[in-house]
């Protein structure tokens, strides 16, 4: 793991931690992570799904947005957040040049991703892990309308009980659009993920299962990817 300090805005450094793969996967797919609106880059989960597609062969790269520099609670503007994506994303491209970038997340640093995506930076694919699609009981305000203007692929990774997500208004809005797009559920599952003990799952047990459905997807999208670019 490699701790870096990026220059987002004129006195602003954010850190990230580059995890390079012993062995790379064929056609190595690089992924970019943001974490979410009440953590941090350093998030359990967001840790875990690092560390285990970096044993999977697949380089990622993690970072805090500058609000968590700053040591406050309550998000930058989105227009910001934004930037900080675009910025670091040209210095993944500067140093690693690779064949296939995706962007993604959890929750709100997907969204964001997302944004970009569909304000025309060309990546791979967006992986979306917990898309934030509404706030708590707000059916009436979906953030959705960006996603029909994204080409790329994207997998979305959602809780069958989570509260930021109705699955019903998600598979209406993902049957509009003209992009592939690939939804996993993790039954039982809240918005962090998190499962009833009936389950019989540890949380472990759940992101190992998150990590290999990623892998799976990102390493099929990204040989097509690759092979188009030939």
């Amino acid at each position: 793991m490699d701790r870096r300090k990026i220059e987002v805005e004129p006195g602003m450094e954010v850190a990230s931690v580059w995890a390079f793969p012993d062995e790379p996967a064929r056609e190595c797919p690089v992924l970019i992570l943001a974490h979410g609106a009440g953590s941090s880059m350093e998030h359990p989960f967001l840790s875990f799904v690092q560390e285990a597609l970096n044993r999977r062969g697949i380089m990622t790269v993690k970072f805090n947005f500058p609000y968590v520099e700053a040591g406050r609670k309550v998000p930058d503007h989105p227009k910001r957040l934004a930037r900080t994506w675009r910025t670091v994303i040209a210095r993944v491209r500067t140093e690693i040049k690779p064949g296939a970038l995706f962007l993604g997340g959890r929750s709100m640093g997907g969204r964001i991703a997302s944004m970009v995506a569909a304000e025309g930076e060309e990546v791979s694919g967006l992986v979306l892990l917990g898309y934030p699609l509404h706030p708590a009981d707000r059916l009436d305000a979906l953030r959705a309308e960006h996603l029909a203007h994204i080409a790329c692929p994207m997998l979305f990774v959602q809780g069958t009980r989570d509260q930021l997500c109705n699955l019903d208004a998600l598979r209406g809005v993902l049957a509009r659009l003209s992009a592939p797009v690939t939804l996993r559920l993790i039954e039982e599952g809240d918005h962090s993920f998190k499962v009833p003990m009936r389950i019989g799952k540890t949380s472990s047990q759940i992101w190992e299962e998150i990590v290999g459905c990623v892998e799976s997807w990102l390493t099929g999208v990204a040989q097509i990817a690759v092979g188009g670019q030939r």
